[in-house]
C-alpha cells in the first residue's frame, strides 16, 4: 500500500526531531569517551596522544575538547599546549569523594555474602586500639561468637587483623602487633615463623592480598578477609566472613574467599581505587 503524501509529511516531521535527539546523545557519548580517555591516561595529554588512546582522529577529538573547555571540564595549558582535566572535573570528583563511605558502600555486599554463603560477615576499620568491627551481619542460624560491632580484633590471630598488619605500614600497628606477640600463648606462637614472625605474616598478606585463619582467634571458628582500598590505594577497611570451622572453607582459593574477594574489589572500585595503585 502506497503512503499518502500527508502521512509521508507527518513521518518526516517525526524523523527530524528523533534524528536530532540521537545525534545529541551520540555527541554526548563521544564527549564522555574523550573525557574518560583523558582521565585514564593521567589527566594530562597532548591532542595526538589522547586521540591515539581513544582511537579517534585528532580533528574529531579537538572538536569535542573545544566543547569540553567551554564547560570548564577540560583546560589547555598555555606553555605545553597539553589538555588537562578542568575545574569542573575537580568539583565533580570532590562531590563523589564525599560519598565514598566504605561502611555505607559495603552494606549490600554484607547482605549478599550473608544470604548467598550463609555466613557471618562484617566490616572493620583500624581504630586506636586495633582493628574494630563497625558493621556486623549474621545469617538466619548464626554461629555463636563473642564478637559484635565495636569488638577489637587481634592483629596476629584474626584474618581481619592480619590484613591491617600486612597492608598498613604504620609504626603504631607494628607496636600493637609486637605487644600481642609478647602476650600470646605458646601453642599459637609455634605456628609463626621463629626468626621474623611479624615480617613473615606481612609478606604472606602482601603476596595473597587476602588473609585466612583457622581456630587461632576463636576456637572452632575460621575466617577469610579481603581488603578495601580507597582512591589513594590505601587500605581503609576490611571485609570478613567467618563461620564454624567444620563447615567453613577457609582456603584462599575456595568459594568463600573468592566471593569475599569479589565483593571487596567491587567496593574498592566504588571508592575510586584503581588496581595497581596500592600504597603500602
Amino acid at each position: 500500500m502506497k503512503k499518502t503524501k500527508a502521512r509521508e509529511t507527518i513521518e518526516e516531521g517525526l524523523a527530524g526531531p528523533e534524528r536530532e535527539r540521537r545525534q545529541r546523545v551520540q555527541s554526548a557519548s563521544t564527549a564522555m569517551v574523550v573525557l574518560k580517555g583523558l582521565a585514564a591516561i593521567g589527566g594530562r595529554a597532548s591532542l595526538t596522544a589522547l586521540a591515539s588512546h581513544i582511537g579517534e582522529s585528532p580533528a574529531k577529538v579537538h572538536r569535542y575538547l573545544v566543547s569540553l573547555m567551554e564547560e570548564s571540564l577540560v583546560a589547555q595549558e598555555p606553555g605545553t599546549q597539553q589538555y588537562v582535566l578542568g575545574t569542573e572535573c575537580l568539583a565533580i570528583g570532590l562531590a563523589a569523594m564525599r560519598l565514598c563511605d566504605p561502611i555505607r558502600l559495603a552494606e549490600p555486599s554484607l547482605l549478599r555474602l550473608r544470604e548467598s554463603l550463609e555466613v557471618t560477615c562484617f566490616i572493620a576499620v583500624m581504630g586506636n586500639r586495633g582493628p574494630t568491627i563497625v558493621r556486623f551481619e549474621e545469617p538466619g542460624l548464626p554461629v555463636t561468637v563473642n564478637v559484635r560491632a565495636g569488638s577489637v580484633m587481634s592483629l596476629l590471630w584474626s584474618a581481619t587483623g592480619r590484613l591491617f598488619l600486612g597492608l598498613l605500614d604504620e609504626s603504631r600497628v607494628r607496636a600493637l602487633a609486637e605487644d600481642e606477640l609478647l602476650h600470646s600463648p605458646a601453642d599459637l606462637l609455634a605456628q609463626l615463623d621463629r626468626k621474623d614472625p611479624i615480617g613473615k605474616l606481612r609478606h604472606d598478606v602482601q603476596a595473597d592480598q587476602c588473609a585466612a585463619v583457622k581456630d587461632t582467634n576463636l576456637k572452632g571458628i575460621s575466617a577469610v578477609a579481603a581488603p578495601l582500598f580507597d582512591f589513594n590505594g590505601r587500605l581503609c577497611a576490611t571485609l570478613t566472613a567467618l563461620g564454624a570451622t567444620g563447615g567453613f572453607d577457609s582456603s584462599l582459593d575456595g568459594k568463600i574467599a573468592a566471593a569475599v574477594r569479589q565483593e571487596a574489589q567491587a567496593i574498592s572500585a566504588r571508592l575510586g581505587y584503581v588496581a595497581g595503585s596500592q600504597a603500602v
